[in-house]
């Protein structure tokens, strides 16, 4: 067997190493597609990572891979932040309108995904498929302690809400005058049931 060279990084270390190069390239790409679209040219979000293209290509080598990766890492961050937010909030009602505020915020930043969702591509219909997996059953709780606190009318559809939501954002890219998370407020607070206690202000701007 061949012996490690002592002069050389332990293995461990070179992994740790290359997941925060990872790391340092999907929060780049997130941030110019943010302001660009996932249609950014690589060259791009390899600038604001510092890198050459080479290195992009070498830990993504397609950008549906990118695009995926960036996406699902903030898929994740979505669902963490909808059961904290109903393990911590005292009201569930307050937990599930603080939650769609932060949903507004993942889809009013993904300029050009719905685009690449609906296309043949097999990684964007799994990335699909993953984010209705992951978030449809985060909101289906939010609803469902809302419900069983009597604070909001029974039988609402953890899909459709979260379709409505996202229905709701189409179109503020192009209209400066159109802010949809009043629009999405007010759904929300639809939902509360008759009788159910008056409903607390209106979350924070993250």
């Amino acid at each position: 067997m061949t012996e490690q060279d002592p002069a050389a990084p332990p293995r461990r270390a070179r992994r740790i190493d290359a997941r925060r190069n990872e790391q340092r390239l999907l929060d780049a790409a997130a941030t110019v597609f943010a302001t660009t679209g996932v249609d950014a040219p690589i060259r791009a979000i390899a600038a604001e990572a510092g890198v050459g293209l080479g290195t992009i290509y070498r830990h993504f080598p397609t950008r549906t891979e990118l695009v995926v990766a960036v996406y699902g890492h903030q898929v994740e961050a979505c669902a963490d932040t909808g059961l904290r937010l109903l393990a911590e909030t005292a009201s569930p009602f307050d937990a599930l309108l603080v939650w769609a505020d932060r949903f507004v915020d993942f889809v009013i930043t993904k300029h050009g995904l719905a685009d690449a969702l609906g296309s043949d591509d097999a990684g964007f219909r799994r990335l699909h498929a993953y984010f209705l997996d992951r978030l449809v059953p985060v909101c289906a709780k939010l609803l469902v302690a809302a419900e069983r606190s009597g604070q909001i009318t029974p039988g609402v559809d953890a899909y459709e809400l979260m379709r409505g939501i996202g229905n709701l954002c189409v179109g503020h890219e192009t209209d400066a005058r159109y802010n949809p998370r009043h629009l999405v407020e007010l759904l929300v607070r639809g939902l509360r049931a008759s009788g159910a206690d008056s409903p607390a202000p209106s979350p924070p701007a993250p």
